[in-house]
């Protein structure tokens, strides 16, 4: 009997040992697979190319910078406070930035013996402005964390904080871009959308970026903030298509308000505000200015004239304030993914404005 005792004893242990191995392996699946769901809830943020080794997601400094976004928050708010201006400012550079070679803080470069500045550009020269900001910025996450944050980066971050500063949407800014080694006149020139372009040339330079209409009518709504120079919109106040007259989609009381201000000639840089409804306040009176004919640039008011599809989206977004913002943060995350540099791609730079040595 003690025998046949120590047998079932036996068994019995072996199937005991045998339970706690099954459980161990479930263990074992649950966490890998735990671990690989939370990799994929990182995935949707990174909209490039799997041969590029891309990877950014909202996290990315959580360890090697865990102040990163404060920092940023802190510096831009302190900007803002001072010149309302600033907030259009930060967010334009980050919109020249990723339509020249990607987001990829090419243009906060100065020129070198092996490149030109694209602040020389058409778009960029005497209009693009925030550049000591980001400086400020960069130097006090260089005191924080050395050569951890790229210039690309900050830029995101700064046009985020810019929008949320003037009333606008927030949304979480996908991170870990890398810095180019150069910059590019040429494509600063050619690729930014420039405010005398067609309807189909700028729809063509948003598509040659991976972005749809739906972005270009979205993004344009930035200008709900900001300010443009009389040079950039001149010729629809008196020789809209050569002829010697003012652009008919303009309308013409406020066309008479602003020519005092914007002579035929002389005042190239006098400013005038996008948005005269709400200039300061990020909001879907843009959409409403232009269906009144009220849109400052050719580029804004084109939305309205020039094609059907945009033309309903511009309606949608002067009916609907959340929509817009909605759709805003959507085209933000999108422009701020094309394509970047990542893994070994780029450096990070120490100083914004001249790569490393």
């Amino acid at each position: 009997m003690a025998i046949k005792f120590c047998s079932f004893y036996n068994l019995t242990s072996s199937l005991v040992s045998k339970v706690k191995l099954q459980k161990k392996v479930l263990m074992s699946h649950a966490m890998s697979i735990l671990f690989v769901l939370t990799i994929l809830a990182f995935a949707p943020f990174c909209l490039c190319a799997i041969n590029t080794g891309c990877y950014l997601y909202p996290q990315y400094y959580y360890h090697s910078c865990p102040k990163a976004q404060q920092i940023v928050k802190s510096i831009v708010a302190k900007a803002v406070a001072k010149e309302t201006r600033m907030a259009a400012s930060l967010l334009r550079l980050h919109f020249h930035d990723c339509f020249v070679k990607g987001c990829d803080g090419s243009i906060l470069l100065d020129s070198s013996g092996k490149f030109l500045s694209e602040k020389r550009s058409n778009p960029n020269r005497n209009s693009a402005r925030g550049f000591e900001v980001i400086d400020e910025i960069k130097s006090a996450l260089e005191e924080e964390c050395p050569q951890t944050v790229s210039c690309a980066d900050i830029l995101a971050l700064a046009a985020r904080d810019s929008t949320v500063l003037t009333g606008g949407p927030s949304w979480e800014v996908p991170l870990g871009r890398r810095d180019s080694r150069s910059a590019s006149l040429s494509g600063s020139n050619n690729n930014i959308p420039a405010p005398n372009n067609t309807f189909q040339t700028i729809l063509t330079k948003f598509k040659l970026k991976g972005l749809d209409i739906v972005d270009l009518v979205a993004l344009s709504g930035s200008h709900t903030i900001g300010n443009s120079r009389c040079a950039s919109f001149r010729q629809r106040l008196y020789n809209q298509s050569g002829n010697g007259q003012p652009d008919f989609t303009l309308d013409q009381s406020f066309a008479a308000q602003l020519r005092p201000g914007c002579p035929r000639s002389g005042g190239d840089q006098n400013l005038f505000v996008l948005d005269f409804v709400s200039p300061t306040k990020f909001d879907n009176s843009y959409f409403k200015n232009l269906i009144a004919f009220k849109g400052l640039l050719s580029s804004d008011q084109v939305l309205l004239t020039r094609s059907q599809a945009s033309m309903e989206l511009v309606k949608k977004y002067a009916e609907n304030n959340e929509l817009f913002l909605e759709q805003f943060s959507k085209s933000m995350i999108k422009m701020g993914n094309i394509s970047p540099l990542t893994g070994s791609r780029g450096e990070i730079r120490k100083h914004c404005r001249e790569v490393n040595a």
